[in-house]
């Protein structure tokens, strides 16, 4: 099991590039280098033994109360080994820290989520999603039928 870290600075060409793989097939919203670097707190990564980063995640804010779990991506090359529940662990981690009471995603991996404790969610739950959809990518609803997923997280003592 490979160790979860910050994204650091340096970080952010890879991160923009790891996530940009999977955009043209719907797997992962478009990512700029500018939303990276404006999210890098927000970011964990997984590296390989050369230090290079492998996998990624993130988590969005909607509100103090509602972030998203987003750019979730792992190399090709690395995939099958567990790091992609690794890394929803991971962002469930920072969200709970953070004390958001609820965290979703929107995926087409239903079996990854579910085995790291999401339930199915109805998109309509969340009208903000669906805004920022259609500012981003007008067919993103019709790429692919997309679940969304949602988490409960426990109250964070600070």
């Amino acid at each position: 099991m490979r160790s979860i870290s910050p994204a650091r600075e340096y970080d952010v060409p890879a991160l923009a590039d790891l996530n940009n793989r999977y955009a043209p097939e719907g797997l992962t919203l478009p990512r700029s280098p500018a939303f990276v670097e404006a999210h890098i707190d927000d970011y964990r990564v997984v590296r390989d033994d050369d230090g290079h980063v492998v996998g990624c995640v993130c988590i969005d804010e909607y509100s103090p109360s509602l972030v998203e779990l987003v750019s979730l991506a792992v190399d090709p090359a690395q995939q099958g080994k567990g790091l992609g529940a690794q890394l929803i662990r991971a962002a469930v981690e920072l969200a709970a820290k953070r004390g958001y009471p609820e965290i979703f995603a929107v995926s087409f991996s239903d079996s990854l989520f579910q085995r790291c404790g999401f339930h199915f969610q109805d998109i309509e739950k969340y009208p903000e999603k669906k805004s920022r959809y259609d500012k981003v990518s007008v067919d993103e609803w019709t790429i692919g039928h997309k679940h969304c997923f949602a988490m409960s997280l426990p109250a964070h003592e600070t």
